[in-house]
């Protein structure tokens, strides 16, 4: 179904190409993943699949690529969606309706099926995804995990025979994942050819036929699943876990209460019958509380239960009622924006500067304008960059091996380098409180530990550090977890 053949290609306006001599297949009823190092290959070669490379980015193409029997760099795109469907990294790219239901239909409409069938193959993509009672919603009020559901459910809808999926497991909490994994399998079984581009490998080990591991834009090993448990190979290649432990079960739990919060000399944060809704009925925290010393606290729970809120609201971007305070003293009207250092889970949507070096330099400009009290020309003052801050700024670069990328324009990056560059912004603004939602999702194990150790490392100089995440590998370097269920507990009660 998948087949390359001594492939290489060129981006356009490149010399360097991004694969080079790149062979291997995907049968029907089989599972290939390809796995390696950030900016390895991996989405080049999930993009010469579908046939976007070099149909729409351009570019030189040596050797071919077939699906189905069809030439990708010879048959239009819109024709080889017919028999290949993608789930993208990022779903809002591929969306084009405003509630879920009718994004799942939308293509289905398109090639003119009848409306009974579109609502029978909706229906039936949904309820394999468990996502029916979305089907009404707005679609960009959704989670990124609900939204990965309905970007896959709009894909199985259509019912192709050969699927790519780029980092699939990124935004999905665990149970989500392995639930995934459950309807990869079903899919084999009904002979799917499917090609996963993935970091997270240990959810599919009783799906994959294959593991190719890619480096440099080359193939350097294709091998069974059980080739992952070698811990040697792994760390030579920048690679995941093969197995995980669940820490959501061990990590000591934060104290929630629906009483008034008094900070004490050890905290770092603490927050007070915190009161938030979008619009009149749907009613997210309701008169809760806690607190937290320095550390680095999990925020846990399924899809869509608030940990993005929260996470928004401990820095300044949604607005909540109740009282706030960074060590013993209470937030002003300035609100906690000052304070706070986040890294989005959608990293495009922080970054605007011309070069890397420039993001990170920005940071830390708008770091010591939200800090300062002063006024008129002495804020001003603050506002310029400074000889120090560039030395600042290298150091940031290359704690998170982003240093070779400083004149880089941002949008350049691959999605786990953006990542990087986010995170190394948020630790720019020197920040009491840092909140990273779901920083390692496009992440490789080598970053992934330099994320661990980041964390580790502000949190040591005494900031709140506050994580949203649904990687268990993550989650063993936190120090405790806020759980989402106790604070409904509260809410109910």
């Amino acid at each position: 179904m998948i087949e390359f053949k001594n492939v290489s290609y060129t981006y356009a306006n490149t010399q360097t190409p991004a694969v080079s001599d790149i062979n291997f297949t995907v049968a029907p009823g089989e599972l290939k993943v390809v796995t390696g190092a950030s900016g390895c290959g991996k989405t080049t070669l999930m993009r010469l699949a579908n046939g976007l490379c070099p149909q729409i980015y351009g570019g030189r193409l040596e050797g071919s690529v077939t699906v189905a029997g069809f030439n990708v760099s010879e048959t239009p795109v819109a024709d080889l969606s017919e028999v290949i469907g993608t789930l993208f990294q990022d779903p809002e790219e591929q969306f084009f309706a405003l509630n879920a239901g009718d994004e799942i239909a939308f293509a289905l409409r398109s090639r003119s099926f009848d409306p009974k069938d579109v609502r029978e193959r909706t229906l039936t993509a949904a309820r394999k995804l468990g996502i029916e009672e979305l089907l009404t919603r707005d679609i960009h009020a959704l989670s990124e995990g609900q939204k990965q559901k309905v970007g896959l459910a709009a894909i199985l809808a259509l019912g192709p025979k050969t699927l790519i999926f780029d980092e699939p497991s990124a935004n999905l909490d665990p149970e989500a994942t392995q639930a995934l994994a459950r309807t990869i399998l079903e899919l084999k079984k009904e002979g799917a050819a499917i090609l996963v581009v993935d970091h997270r490998l240990y959810w599919l080990k009783e799906a994959a036929d294959a593991v190719i591991v890619m480096s440099q834009g080359r193939i350097v090993e294709e091998m069974p699943f059980s080739g992952l448990y070698d811990d040697a190979f792994r760390a030579r290649w920048g690679l995941r876990k093969a197995e995980v432990s669940d820490a959501r079960r061990s990590l000591p739990r934060v104290g929630v209460t629906s009483r008034n919060t008094t900070p004490k000399a050890h905290d770092v944060f603490s927050a007070s019958r915190i009161r938030f809704a979008y619009g009149d009925e749907h009613i997210i925290f309701d008169g809760t509380g806690f607190s937290v010393g320095q550390g680095v606290t999990a925020l846990v729970g399924d899809n869509g239960t608030g940990k993005t809120t929260l996470a928004r609201i401990l820095t300044g971007l949604n607005k909540a009622k109740g009282d706030f305070y960074i060590g013993e003293e209470k937030v002003g009207d300035e609100g906690l924006m000052p304070f706070s250092g986040l890294v989005l889970q959608n990293a495009d949507h922080q970054l605007q500067m011309r070069t890397v070096a420039e993001e990170v330099e920005g940071a830390i400009v708008a770091g010591r304008v939200g800090a300062s009290k002063a006024k008129g020309w002495r804020r001003l003052a603050a506002m310029r960059p400074r000889p120090e801050d560039r030395a600042r700024v290298q150091e940031i670069l290359t704690s998170l091996n982003l240093l070779a990328l400083a004149e880089r324009h941002p949008q350049s990056l691959s999605g786990g380098e953006k990542q990087r560059l986010v995170i190394a912004c948020a630790v720019a603004k020197d920040p009491a409180i840092l909140i990273l939602d779901e920083p390692t999702s496009g992440l490789d194990g080598a970053n992934m530990a330099a994320i661990a150790r980041l964390m580790r490392e502000q949190a040591d100089a005494g900031r709140a550090v506050f994580l949203v995440t649904h990687d268990l590998e993550l989650l063993e370097s936190c120090d405790r977890a806020l759980v989402m269920t106790d604070l409904q507990k509260k809410c109910a009660g």
